[in-house]
């Protein structure tokens, strides 16, 4: 009997697998921190002879090359994927034994690159499961814009294409086992679930249940913001990445972390957005370890600029060390642990802002306080419904548009308060006056705020009070 354990990426909203049999088995699309992987296969007992990869992926650093290098298994690349390092090329029809009675068969399903090859696990000649990378997601496709601008629509079509003829050569139980789509950016939509089947696919997935053209219409319609390290990991993962260093980085004092805040280096703070706000090292950026981490940091940053992490405990280090070295951010320049009072110089004072809600927005408004409203939710997010009256940056955007913040004390909102809480970091280290508001933009106009909504205005629902 097969087995498919997920191993989940929660922060990147990925997924690998290691599927196999009684004694063997393949991991597909492995995380780059591989003793993940080799503890799951420990669990059941079995070798892993074969590690496969779907594409060259743009948005995480794969673990498939290591992989393959600890454990001598076989290294599964589609043949037409560029590549710097020896692997196995796969083509469309080749078959893989992975185990007694267990193959894995490639499916060519170009459409998220042109490369693109999912693979049929097969049990006894039954497909079982098809393991889809970013063709066939749940709900929707992976998106196929992140290769080359010109080939975009051509790719669209494609997934069209790959999603048919995975559906037309596939029965209905068949278990669909994406990579992309679990709140990852290569996915084409917020569409998703836990798990699909190819009938529950043909049954809710747009892209076998529209004609070719409106699919394609519609998915390049809605593709939303791509995060800039993106551009960074296809060339990482064609070049061969390298091994993971997961050791713990050097300990940095209050005057070592003065002097990279000097240097134009990046301190960034762990610790939840209610603490950070209470009491910071000046110049600082906030970054919760429970929040997005990954994704977020790696695509503010400048590229390459050298990362020192603050956390009250050790275990935070770690664990946000281990994040960032999965899109690339393999090493923090140093590290401290504890609190402001063991970052600053002695003698030296935290800095702070206040927190705020919608309801205390409308209050300021109310008693016509220099308040400027910034909004740093993305585009897609932006054109459902705004604060009248506000400025829209996205956050992804701020650190190099700051100038354009109008003056006054900025009130900055997102979604639920996360990345506000990362916006206000950046304003109070540029010296404004800021507040973060760390409240549900799904609660503002019962707070009093008034909205734009394309079409129509959203008055407050009760007048404001103040607080």
């Amino acid at each position: 009997m097969f087995f498919a354990d997920i191993l989940e990426t929660e922060g990147l909203g990925n997924r690998g697998y290691v599927a196999g049999g009684a004694r063997a088995a393949v991991v597909v699309d492995p995380p780059r921190d591989v003793d993940r992987v080799i503890a799951a296969a420990a669990r059941r007992g079995v070798r892993i002879v074969a590690v496969a990869e779907t594409h060259v992926h743009n948005d995480y650093v794969t673990g498939g090359l290591e992989l393959a290098r600890l454990t001598g298994a076989r290294c599964l690349v589609p043949a037409g994927a560029e590549v710097a390092y020896a692997r196995v090329p796969v083509a469309d029809g080749d078959v893989e034994l992975v185990d007694e009675g267990l193959t894995l068969r490639a499916v060519a399903t170009p459409g998220h690159t042109p490369h693109h090859t999912s693979y049929v696990l097969e049990e006894s000649g039954r497909a079982v499961a098809v393991f889809t990378g970013g063709s066939l997601l749940i709900g929707g496709v992976g998106r196929p814009d992140l290769v080359e601008p010109r080939l975009t629509e051509g790719l669209a079509r494609a997934q069209h294409a790959s999603a048919h003829r995975l559906a037309a050569g596939l029965t209905d139980e068949v278990a669909v086992l994406p990579t992309h789509g679990f709140g990852s950016f290569c996915s084409s939509s917020r569409a998703g679930g836990s798990d699909s089947t190819i009938g529950a696919e043909k049954a809710s997935n747009p892209a076998l249940l529209q004609d070719v053209d409106t699919f394609a219409k519609e998915l390049l319609a809605g593709l939303d913001d791509v995060p800039a390290y993106y551009a960074h990991m296809g060339p990482v993962n064609a070049g061969g990445p390298a091994p993971l260093d997961l050791t713990a980085p050097r300990r940095a004092d209050a005057a070592e972390i003065a002097r990279r805040l000097a240097a134009g280096e990046w301190v960034v703070d762990l610790r939840g957005r209610v603490a950070f706000a209470a009491g910071h090292v000046a110049g600082a950026l906030n970054f919760e370890v429970e929040g997005q981490l990954a994704t977020h940091l790696a695509w503010l940053v400048p590229w390459g600029r050298p990362v020192t992490l603050l956390a009250e405990r050790a275990e935070d280090v770690a664990r946000a060390q281990r994040e960032l070295a999965r899109v690339g951010i393999d090493r923090p320049a140093a590290a401290a642990v504890g609190s402001p009072a063991d970052w600053l110089p002695r003698g030296a004072v935290p800095a702070s802002f206040p927190r705020g809600t919608f309801a205390g927005l409308a209050a300021a408004r109310e008693r016509r306080d220099d308040v400027v409203v910034l909004d740093v939710r993305r585009d897609v997010e932006h054109a459902a419904g705004w604060i009248e009256g506000g400025t829209h940056i996205p956050l992804h955007q701020l650190r190099r548009r700051l100038a354009e913040v109008p003056p006054g004390t900025v009130w900055v909102h997102c979604a639920g308060g996360m990345r506000a809480a990362i916006a206000a970091s950046l304003l109070d280290a540029a010296g404004r006056a800021v507040v973060a508001v760390d409240d549900s933009f799904a609660a503002a106009s019962d707070a009093g705020v008034r909205l734009v909504v394309p079409g129509r205005d959203v008055a407050p629902s009760r007048p404001a009070t103040l607080n």
